[in-house]
């Protein structure tokens, strides 16, 4: 027989999305339960960049001081090449905010800290191994969700649900909410690599005739993502590990010997690029947010951001109402409306990049730098534009919750 608990609110899934918004509501005075379905935060190869929107977030809750003794580095630029151009894309030192960096953070470190505040708030309840696998439904309304845990079926009853359990949502599948695909023309392969003294210091970004690689600074390694055309994943691996290798080596000179490192492919982790969207991102009791509601390409390294901007207006918007009991349709919409045009416009920004950058340089033989660029290399102020868009979004949200139990 299932074990049956009630919540205020039920969140399915503990990434940024999900642990950002439980702790939000648990901070102003909600009863909330968060389903995780592993056992840790300890997942490899996930986003970790923290904007500067999110770490100007981290200051209005009075926790940047705590959360900056996190292991972490500042990149106050973003660089990389171009073909042959050697280019600065982004500098975030101009940026009205408190920190003018994106923070390079292991994505366990940020989730563990969200979940550890959230447990100093008698509302919080993080099920750790616990795998949102169904929706309870009564009368047309969604008031639970059914899980899996070590100690057999658990069942959480609660008047609102949230999906925050990723691109793959079993929520939303359970849910029936369409998603419209806009596609993607690159899968992404995951690695990490050594990165001994005398490295260069700061996140790049190389574009190659034929080849992308980026390349995350984290301290004694470097985490990088080699960038292949969608689909080629079998032709890869046929042409042989050495193969691989070789053409990582030749992008990265300083990488030379380095790439024994990587012994077979079970080192290689493949990230299926996808960018979607709910068109509905609601139902009665059911509302989807992060990329449950919007799968977005790596590029940019936006996908955090813009699940935690999605759990602060989240927050603000059903905070009252939850802690009053009653969260109807009009509410969950008012979210949707909130957030919907960032994720929009990031997506239509993120498909051009991909069909009108990744998709030529992964088939040119020969690389020449835009005029943008070029103009970009010459006219400095240029690189603030690219950095605001990244640095704060479109429409940043602020903490509008009052800390009402501890």
């Amino acid at each position: 027989m299932a074990q049956i608990i009630a919540t205020q609110c039920c969140i399915a899934g503990g990434g940024p999305a999900g642990m950002m918004l439980g702790f939000l509501l648990a901070r102003a005075g909600v009863d909330v339960v968060v389903l995780e379905k592993h056992a840790d935060f300890l997942r490899d190869f996930r986003g970790d960049t923290i904007h500067p929107s999110t770490l100007e977030l981290m200051h209005e809750l009075g926790l940047l001081e705590a959360f900056l003794k996190l292991p972490h580095s500042a990149a106050p630029t973003v660089s990389g090449r171009y073909g042959d151009l050697e280019l600065t894309i982004a500098d975030f030192r101009y940026l009205p905010t408190r920190c003018k960096y994106i923070a390079m953070m292991p994505q366990w470190d940020f989730l563990n800290f969200l979940a550890e505040r959230g447990r100093r708030y008698r509302g919080f309840h993080l099920l750790m191994n616990a795998e949102a696998t169904d929706l309870i439904e009564q009368g047309g309304r969604i008031c639970g969700v059914r899980a899996n845990t070590p100690d057999g079926e658990l069942e959480v009853q609660a008047p609102l649900v949230v999906g925050c359990d990723g691109r793959h949502s079993t929520v939303r599948e359970k849910a029936g909410l369409a998603v419209k695909t806009l596609g993607a023309p690159m899968d992404v392969l995951w690695f990490r690599v050594s990165r001994p003294a005398g490295d260069p210091e700061e996140t790049m970004g190389l574009f190659l005739p034929g080849r992308i690689l980026v390349m995350i600074e984290r301290g004694t390694y470097w985490q990088c993502a080699y960038v292949i055309p969608k689909g080629s994943i079998e032709n890869v691996r046929r042409q042989g590990i050495e193969s691989f290798r070789t053409a990582v080596e030749r992008a990265v000179p300083f990488f030379k010997g380095r790439m024994r490192e990587i012994k077979d492919w079970n080192q290689v982790k493949l990230l299926t690029v996808a960018v979607d969207r709910l068109p509905l991102w609601h139902r009665a009791g059911l509302l989807c947010i992060g990329d449950a509601a919007h799968a977005m390409s790596p590029i940019g390294g936006v996908g955090i951001n813009l699940a935690v901007q999605d759990a602060v207006a989240a927050a603000n918007i059903l905070a009252e109402p939850l802690r009053a009991g009653s969260v109807d349709d009009v509410l969950l919409q008012q979210v949707q409306d909130r957030r919907a045009f960032p994720a929009r416009v990031t997506q239509r920004v993120q498909v051009f990049l991909q069909n009108n950058v990744i998709r030529t340089v992964l088939a040119q033989s020969k690389l020449k730098p835009p005029l943008l660029l070029r103009l970009m290399q010459h006219f400095p102020i240029l690189r603030r534009i690219p950095a605001r868009v990244l640095g704060l979004g479109v429409r940043p949200e602020h903490i509008g919750t009052v800390e009402r139990s501890g």
